[in-house]
């Protein structure tokens, strides 16, 4: 425990490096090449129209009402490396 202490104090204040998480990544917006095929995965997958789209924490790309041609409305979590729609939320 006593050298786990002072290492712990030094990470706190910054003399030693600690690895970035993702969570620390800012958001961003698709590069082209990234936009054109998250809008190819959308448009597969019926969706005609979307507001924002953006990599949140580095984590997933997260698209902003998503509509389908019937007019439902959904926001979309997909996988950043396969842009596998992972999750969707009925947005009322």
């Amino acid at each position: 425990m006593r050298i786990r202490t002072p290492l712990l104090i030094a990470a706190t204040i910054g003399i030693v490096p600690v690895t970035a998480s993702a969570a620390g990544t800012p958001d961003r917006a698709p590069t082209e090449a990234e936009r054109a095929a998250i809008v190819r995965v959308l448009q597969a997958n019926g969706f005609v129209a979307w507001d924002d789209i953006e990599l949140d924490d580095g984590r997933r790309w997260e698209v902003d009402d998503a509509r389908l041609a019937n007019g439902e409305t959904y926001d979309l979590k997909l996988a950043p490396d396969t842009l596998r729609i992972t999750r969707r939320s009925r947005d009322d």
